[in-house]
C-alpha cells in the first residue's frame, strides 16, 4: 500500500454483504431530511429502491462497470478498502465522503492519465441518487462469488437492476474522499496500460495526491 494511504481496518477477504443491517439503515436513513418516512416506506416496501439525496451523508462516484469494477478490486486490494458499494442499471456506486464530488474532478483535471478514465458522474449537495433495496427480491439469487460481484446490471446474477456489492451495516461508516478515489481511478485506468508505463507514473501520483 502506498504510504500516504490513510491508516484504515481492512479485512483480507473483499466483503459480500447484501443485506443492510438495522444500523445501516439508520445511516441511509439519515440523509434523508425525513429519515422516519424512509423507514416507514422501507418497512412497507423493504424489497423496493428508494432515492436518497447526496451531500450531507454522503455524495456518490456514479462510474461504469468494468471500470467501477477495477477501482473497487484496487481499493480492496491494494488500498484502505472502500465504503459502501452498489451495482445500478450497469453501472457503479461508490459511496463517498461528503464534498468529494466536487473536488474529485478538479482532481482528475491535474492528472496526467485523466484520459484514460471513463466520463463520472458525480453526485453531490443538491442531487439524488436511488438506491438498492435494504434486502434482495423475493425470489432473487444467493450473493454471487466474489469475483462474480460486478456483473452488470441486467445480467442473470443481478436481481431487479439494483442491489448492494458491500452494504451498509455500521451506524457511521467510513467513506473515501477525493484523494482516495482518485487514486483508485488512477490505478484503474493504469491496470490496462503496460507494466513499465505503470511504473513510470507511480511517483508522479503519488506526489500529485499527497499535495
Amino acid at each position: 500500500m502506498s504510504e500516504w494511504l490513510p491508516e484504515t481496518p481492512r479485512t483480507l477477504a473483499f466483503p459480500t454483504a447484501a443485506y443492510v443491517t438495522l444500523a445501516g439503515a439508520d445511516w441511509l436513513a439519515s440523509a434523508s431530511p425525513r429519515p422516519d418516512e424512509m423507514h416507514a416506506l422501507w418497512a412497507t416496501r423493504p424489497a423496493a429502491p428508494s432515492v436518497l439525496p447526496c451531500g450531507t451523508a454522503f455524495d456518490v462516484i456514479n462510474a461504469p462497470a468494468l471500470f467501477g469494477r477495477r477501482m473497487v478490486d484496487r481499493l480492496w486490494s491494494d488500498g484502505p478498502g472502500s465504503g459502501p458499494v452498489a451495482a445500478h442499471r450497469g453501472r457503479i456506486l461508490l459511496f463517498a465522503a461528503p464534498g468529494t464530488a466536487q473536488r474529485l474532478p478538479a482532481l482528475l483535471g491535474w492528472e496526467e492519465w485523466a484520459t484514460a478514465v471513463p466520463p463520472l458522474l458525480c453526485h453531490g449537495s443538491g442531487d439524488a441518487v436511488t438506491v438498492p433495496p435494504l434486502h434482495p427480491c423475493r425470489g432473487a439469487t444467493e450473493a454471487p462469488p466474489a469475483n462474480d460481484l460486478f456483473l452488470a446490471a441486467g445480467e442473470p446474477s443481478a436481481p431487479a437492476g439494483s442491489r448492494w456489492l458491500v452494504a451498509p451495516d455500521v451506524r457511521d461508516p467510513w467513506l473515501p474522499g477525493p484523494d482516495i478515489l482518485l487514486w483508485a481511478c488512477v490505478r484503474a485506468a493504469r491496470s490496462v496500460a503496460g507494466p513499465e508505463q505503470e511504473t513510470a507514473a507511480q511517483h508522479p501520483v503519488s506526489a500529485l495526491t499527497r499535495g
